[in-house]
């Protein structure tokens, strides 16, 4: 007995439970509407009565309600939105572009001044240094120049046609072409000339060669100290480097753990000013005595042709008859 009626009680759970979560489950044709509420399908009467109660067994109890489901509304498109409900947007005014006025010449000039002076300070006593060796490398540039064009460094016309005419043995016609005149190779002709003439021709070579040298020694002047400006001013620049160097991290070691980097920074590019000073000078000063030393090989290679020319050709009055071909033979 006690069996059956275990089994009759299993049989009515199975049945209540199944019409329980039947009732839950969701058809595609009967989907709810929106704001709808699920409503649990209650048992029928003949199968209420028909579930028997046993003692000590305790009954579940049936759903009362499906939780509600709310589905949310689409958002309106966004092109729904009206034309006339775009907010104006004001445009700020440009504003009005004027012309600067031209600055003045001496505007120009005193900003020009207060850049030298403070360039002059923040790089130190080596700046100064070399911007002294400045000023001196433009005077000896200007004035080295000055003294080639009145050496006539690059006059040769004069000369060339008093040795022709020595070659030719017109003696008179050659020396005065050439007397009282102040180029260098000019003044080496009548020499040579004069010499030839007034001496044999050992002492008159001895003599021209003498007078060749100290005409290219005075012509040489001032190379020397362009050449001391080209080898000291980059070292002097460099010396500046250093000692700006030393001084900014100085300062950052005083600094301690409140350093800050652009005071680093600002030593540092302060201190190659003065490499890059030294540099700006030694560059002409280097390029200006490579120009003077090509103008005065340039000399000395016509010094020597004009005398070697002179020494050739035989003396006037002594009946040569080939001085044509001597003076191909020189121009060769």
């Amino acid at each position: 007995m006690v069996r059956q009626r275990l089994a009759l009680a299993g049989v009515a759970l199975l049945i209540a439970a199944g019409a329980a979560f039947g009732q839950t489950e969701a058809t595609p044709d009967a989907a709810p509407s929106v704001g709808d509420t699920m409503q649990p399908m209650a048992l029928s009467g003949a199968q209420a009565d028909a579930a028997p109660t046993l003692p000590g067994v305790t009954q579940a109890p049936a759903p009362t309600s499906a939780p509600e489901v709310t589905i949310p509304t689409e958002a309106a498109p966004a092109e729904a939105l009206s034309a006339d409900t775009t907010p104006d947007v004001d445009l700020a005014p440009l504003p009005e572009i004027t012309p600067q006025e031209p600055r003045s010449v001496t505007a120009i000039l005193s900003d020009s001044v207060d850049s030298s002076v403070k360039f002059l300070v923040d790089g130190g006593p080596a700046i100064w240094a070399i911007a002294a060796l400045s000023v001196v490398t433009v005077a000896l540039i200007l004035w080295k120049i000055w003294r080639l064009v009145l050496a006539g460094a690059w006059s040769r016309r004069t000369s060339r046609k008093a040795v022709e005419a020595w070659e030719q043995g017109e003696a008179a016609t050659a020396i005065a072409m050439v007397q009282g005149r102040g180029g260098v190779r000019s003044r080496l002709v009548h020499s040579a000339m004069r010499a030839r003439m007034a001496l044999n021709e050992d002492a008159a070579r001895e003599e021209t060669s003498r007078i060749a040298r100290r005409l290219l020694t005075s012509q040489g002047t001032a190379l020397r100290a362009l050449e001391l400006i080209a080898t000291i001013a980059p070292l002097l620049g460099l010396l500046g480097t250093v000692m700006g160097m030393i001084s900014a991290f100085q300062a950052l070691q005083e600094a301690g753990s409140q350093a800050d980097p652009a005071l680093l920074a600002g030593g540092i590019w302060e201190a190659l000013l003065t490499t890059a000073a030294g540099m700006a000078v030694a560059i002409p000063a280097s390029a200006a005595l490579t120009w003077f030393e090509a103008v005065l090989d340039s000399l000395r290679a016509d010094l020597e042709d004009l005398s070697a020319r002179i020494f050739v050709a035989d003396l006037p009055g002594q009946g040569i008859t080939h001085t044509s071909n001597i003076s191909k033979l020189a121009a060769q």
